[in-house]
């Protein structure tokens, strides 16, 4: 008997992100998990398809986490995503009380946890989630520079 491997959470963003990738949209997949381990949502980059420029994949996934649990506070559920959260998806996970964020690819111009303001350390977070940055960052960073040499 063969025992089939179920995807990683992580395997799941980078399908997400290269579903954007697809569409146009900026390569960013993010992924949900709960307090039990099982995927409560995933969504992709959806800022072009949506004319939305907060239509990142990791609102419209702890929007959809938050909706299907009925409450806005995610306590114990993770955050899977391709690239490091920017300031106002960082500050969202600090808002939903995440329990802790997995991160793909640094990102050194954008990012908002371990770059750029670093919201997890400012006064105003209330919350600070466990963060661990190069999860899948390899197949992650490939996907983002092959999207963005495609339009320079």
């Amino acid at each position: 008997m063969t025992i089939a491997r179920l995807p990683t959470p992580m395997a799941l963003a980078l399908a997400e992100a290269e579903a954007a990738a697809a569409v146009g949209e900026v390569p960013v997949g993010a992924v949900v998990v709960g307090p039990d381990g099982a995927v409560l949502a995933r969504d992709r980059n959806r800022i072009e398809e949506r004319r939305d420029p907060t239509a990142h994949a990791e609102i419209l996934a702890i929007r959809a986490a938050a909706a299907l649990m009925g409450t806005p506070r995610l306590v114990g559920c993770d955050l899977y995503v391709t690239l490091e959260p920017c300031p106002m998806c960082a500050f969202a996970a600090s808002l939903a009380r995440l329990r802790r964020v997995y991160y793909g690819a640094e990102d050194p111009k954008g990012g908002g946890v371990d770059h750029g303001p670093r919201i997890f350390a400012s006064s105003s977070c209330h919350h600070r989630p466990e963060v661990y940055g190069g999860i899948g960052e390899r197949k992650a960073a490939v996907l983002l520079r092959g999207f963005f040499k495609e339009r320079r």
